[in-house]
């Protein structure tokens, strides 16, 4: 007896489960196809994305082996054209290879024009924009105002930043050269006795102070 209401009972299951798929196969099966294809579609995105970082990779190599071997109007339009075509963090490079081109080409003004879109640019990642500004400060050190550029530094120079020795290093110079014999004393004083600092920085430093006091 026990094996006949099995029997029924295993019917009844079988006929449940053809309702059901009489009533939902066919979302099943769309919902299997719409996953397969969505893997596919994701591996191929990825494959593409490869293909195209590797391209762009070529590409900055390439500009890079220009610059290498002097044909620096070459190079410079192949970072440009590089900048206007790449990614966020290739189109960052490029930019700034291609100012600092400009700017031992002796285009200082173009360079620093370079700069300063680099470093306004919201679309770029901090720490490029942050590089951008203090090279745009160390390309107009010579002929900028110096008080309008050490105000340009200051937000690099704060702990944290990954450019804040750099920026004290170049704003102790602008006091130098804008005659704040002190601040540019107590600056270099700092770095030159400050372990955390790069032993380059802290040499110069250094030879700053020595200088100052001779």
């Amino acid at each position: 007896m026990s094996d006949l209401f099995r029997e029924i009972e295993e019917d009844l299951q079988r006929d449940r489960y053809k309702k059901l798929w009489d009533k939902y196969g066919n979302l099943v099966i769309a919902a299997a196809v719409v996953l397969v294809a969505a893997t596919a579609g994701w591996q191929g995105w990825k494959a593409y994305r490869l293909r195209q970082e590797e391209a762009l990779g070529q590409r900055y190599e390439t500009a890079v082996q220009l610059a290498h071997a002097g044909k620096t109007v070459e190079a410079e339009a192949s970072f440009a054209k590089l900048a206007a075509d790449a990614n966020a963090g290739y189109n960052a490079l490029s930019r700034l290879q291609e100012a600092a081109l400009l700017a031992k080409a002796g285009k200082r003004e173009e360079a620093i024009a370079v700069y300063d879109k680099l470093a306004q640019d919201g679309a770029v990642e901090r720490p490029y924009r942050d590089l951008a500004t203090l090279l745009a400060v160390l390309a107009a050190s010579d002929s900028g105002d110096p008080a309008a550029l050490i105000k340009r530094l200051e937000p690099l120079s704060a702990a944290g930043s990954p450019w804040r020795y750099s920026a004290l290093e170049l704003t102790a110079a602008l006091a130098t050269r804008m005659g704040d014999k002190a601040r540019a004393e107590q600056l270099y004083s700092q770095l030159s006795d400050d372990a955390a600092a790069p032993s380059g920085v802290r040499a110069r430093a250094a030879e700053m102070i020595a200088a100052l006091k001779g």
